[in-house]
């Protein structure tokens, strides 16, 4: 009978304080609710993010190819401009250039030929010995 009792009694003495079963079952409960809850938070923000994806591809992303389509064109328009105003500019400098150049070669060519002439007329003039360097 002693036996009974003290068995009893540990059995009693093990559910006040040992908490060990009570927690365990508490924790597995805490993260089934949790996880649970948690699942649905996510999948609501799942389907917020899927539904806001589809409105972009029906809604915004045909808006926005159209005015992309409508400013290249004004750009590509614009480019063309742009180049075809620095090509004149680069055909006025080269037509510049090239007026400015004829008369200037013909001044230096013109120059040329009379600093020959004037080189020859103290070798013809002047004896040979005062043009010698000293």
């Amino acid at each position: 009978m002693m036996e009974k009792i003290t068995k009893d009694v540990g059995d009693i003495q093990s559910r006040l304080l040992d908490h060990r079963p009570v927690v365990q079952g508490e924790i597995r409960y805490f993260v089934r609710e949790f996880e649970e809850k948690r699942g649905f938070r996510e999948s609501r923000l799942l389907e917020n993010l899927n539904r806001m994806v589809a409105e972009t591809q029906e809604q915004a992303l045909p808006t926005c190819t159209q005015a992309l389509q409508e400013d290249l064109r004004q750009v590509l328009a614009r480019l063309e401009a742009a180049n075809h105003m620095t090509q004149r500019i680069q055909q006025r400098e080269l037509e510049a250039q090239q007026s400015l150049a004829t008369p200037w070669l013909l001044l230096l060519r013109s120059r040329s030929r009379g600093r020959g002439k004037w080189e020859e007329v103290p070798r013809r003039c002047l004896p040979a010995w005062s043009l010698s360097p000293a």
